[in-house]
């Protein structure tokens, strides 16, 4: 079983009284002129009323002596009709920092033990469209511990949860990004924003 042989059955309109994930709403608002426009847009009602985002982002790198690996994740998504290359990554729960929610998914997603050591601003995913938001939280993933060897790692995914693990050195990343564009793959912007990140830093000399 892959997670590529999942396909589109069928596609059709949804009345927003259906929906569970997302809402569209018509925000009317006034420009620099002064003039009243409207804007179409698309909501998560789902964000925790405690919490500032949506989910989070994990950016967790795997350090073998070969180098520096960043892990990643294979998912059908059915709005892109294919098979997405992502970062691992979820929602936040009631009551969860965007640190606790990251150790959390990457657990349950991938099977690894991680410790935040960094979070990172709030980013809008897709502002001109929707207000999804998240925080990038940097995890370490010690590999000298026993839970985190690869026979001891057991991911706890939901039952409409399937996801294929693996990781790529960071330094193959941009190139690796253009071979996935031509095998047909859909490549998050958090993994392609940071392919051109490590790619702009190369040109640098950073």
């Amino acid at each position: 079983m892959s997670v590529s042989d999942s396909k589109i059955v069928s596609t059709e309109p949804l009345d927003s009284k259906d929906a569970r994930w997302t809402k569209l709403v018509k925000t009317t608002y006034t420009d620099p002129h002064g003039a009243t426009r409207d804007w179409e847009s698309a909501i998560r009602p789902t964000r925790p009323a405690d919490s500032p985002i949506d989910g989070v982002g994990i950016l967790a790198l795997l350090h073998r002596p070969s180098g520096s690996e960043i892990l990643l994740q294979k998912q059908f998504r059915p709005p892109v009709g294919g098979v997405a290359i992502e970062i691992p990554a979820g929602l936040v729960d009631e009551g969860e920092t965007a640190a606790q929610a990251a150790v959390r998914e990457l657990r349950e997603e991938t099977g690894y033990v991680g410790v935040a050591a960094g979070v990172g601003p709030i980013m809008f995913n897709d502002p001109g469209f929707c207000n999804t938001n998240l925080k990038i939280v940097h995890v370490t993933i010690d590999l000298s511990l026993p839970e985190n060897q690869p026979q001891n790692l057991k991911p706890k995914l939901e039952e409409n949860e399937f996801i294929e693990t693996f990781s790529v050195p960071v330094a193959e990343l941009y190139a690796r990004c253009k071979e996935w564009e031509r095998e047909g793959f859909a490549i998050d912007a958090r993994v392609g924003t940071l392919a051109e990140g490590v790619e702009v830093a190369r040109g640098l000399g950073l």
